[in-house]
């Protein structure tokens, strides 16, 4: 529902979303269940070798019902981490970038100084912020969850900071890929393990099983990137 506020507050020129809740209470749209839904059919149909046996998930609401759904045909458990939650915007939490550049113009030119991947809004997480959940999460995870097949549901900048840390790209090698391709909801990423025992990207944002079934390719909107 914050990516429907977002067109309508982009459409009317507005400076903030309507939304009455907090982002982590953000609920999914029908698009988004019936999108979730799909990957669940998706999942449910894979050989059984291939199915996740572990499951990971951000607590905010979209996230936590997109896995819920989406492994409703499968016998697994769904975890919650708070280290895969949603980029804290901080000040600029439920603002469009016509908003931001309006009420925050400096911070707007200091986003421009510094660059996306370092950039901290107020009060608020960069990416590079983000980056250091990820190195806590996979510490800890990787132990717990070794010879798994692990199903990790996140968002857009948990997504891109998951590619920057496990492919150890750098900050120009991940704001390219960044630049081109923003990621698809209940898309697929997917890492297999190599013979060396490192992991390798086999896919990125892949949504041909959304596609197959029908349901609508949309993308969470990226604040920074408007503004």
């Amino acid at each position: 529902m914050g990516n429907v506020a977002d067109a309508h507050a982009q459409q009317s020129g507005a400076g903030r979303l309507e939304l009455d809740v907090r982002d982590p209470d953000v609920p999914l749209s029908e698009t988004g269940r019936g999108q979730a839904e799909a990957l669940g059919r998706h999942l449910a149909e894979l050989p059984e070798e291939e199915r996740p046996t572990a499951v990971l998930s951000s607590p905010f609401a979209r996230a936590l019902t997109t896995a819920r759904l989406a492994t409703a045909g499968l016998d697994v458990r769904v975890r919650t981490d708070e280290r895969l939650r949603e980029r804290d915007f901080g000040a600029f939490d439920g603002m469009t970038g016509t908003g931001i550049r309006e009420q925050f113009p400096d911070e707007a030119k200091r986003r421009d100084l510094l660059g996306k991947f370092y950039y901290r809004p107020p009060g608020g997480e960069s990416w590079a912020d983000v980056a250091l959940r990820i190195r806590s999460l996979l510490a800890t995870e990787a132990l717990r969850h070794d010879c798994e097949r692990l199903l990790v549901v996140a968002h857009q900048a948990v997504i891109m900071v998951f590619r920057y840390v496990l492919e150890e790209l750098t900050e120009q090698e991940l704001l390219a890929v960044d630049r081109e391709q923003q990621v698809a909801n209940a898309s697929l990423t997917r890492y297999e393990m190599n013979a060396a025992g490192d992991l390798e990207l086999a896919d990125f944002n892949a949504v041909t099983h959304l596609v197959a079934r029908d349901e609508d390719v949309t993308e969470e909107p990226d604040v920074a990137r408007q503004s």
